[in-house]
């Protein structure tokens, strides 16, 4: 996988109709994504620059990290490395670190190729089905109307990747 980075751009230098900065990587420790934007700031053209901005960013897996201060962006390169998309998705759920964390951790039932998988592994946990009668449940159906009731809820994360959570 990619490392996710964010392009930093010196806001004296673009005020002043100059691009000016630099792809800095996240996944790193919050002080060396500092030290990578105050050394674009000091080889910027405007002296005393100060002042900086994400304009761009990749590999975040569709989480828009702008905004950020440099110990968020560490943290959420980090979590979205290891998590990929399914990070992505849940941070742009949560908007906090720390409760996605929480959630994989507390509330994660698995991952299913579809949501009918679930609920056919959920009641043949459950109930001993006959047979005769296995071709006559719709776990399809079964399954929407659990996640319509909020029993859970999904993030897709391929076509036959949905990662399930309590809700």
């Amino acid at each position: 996988m990619n490392i996710p980075r964010v392009y930093v751009a010196c806001l004296a230098s673009y005020n002043n109709g100059i691009l000016h900065g630099s792809w800095i990587d996240c996944a790193n420790d919050p002080e060396d994504i500092e030290t990578d934007i105050q050394q674009m700031l000091k080889a910027s053209p405007i002296e005393m620059a100060e002042e900086w901005q994400i304009h761009d960013y990749e590999y975040f897996c569709g989480f828009d990290p702008s905004g950020y201060l440099p110990e968020k962006l560490s943290q959420f390169a980090l979590f979205i490395e290891e998590y990929e998309r399914l990070g992505a998705e849940l941070l742009d759920i949560h908007d906090d670190i720390d409760k996605a964390k929480e959630v994989l951790e507390d509330n994660y039932l698995g991952c299913y190729e579809s949501l009918s998988d679930y609920a056919e592994e959920l009641t043949s946990g459950c109930y001993d089905i006959p047979q005769c009668l296995e071709y006559y449940i719709d776990y399809k159906s079964m399954a929407r109307d659990m996640e319509l009731n909020g029993e859970f809820y999904s993030i897709q994360t391929k076509h036959d990747e949905h990662h399930l959570f309590i809700n």
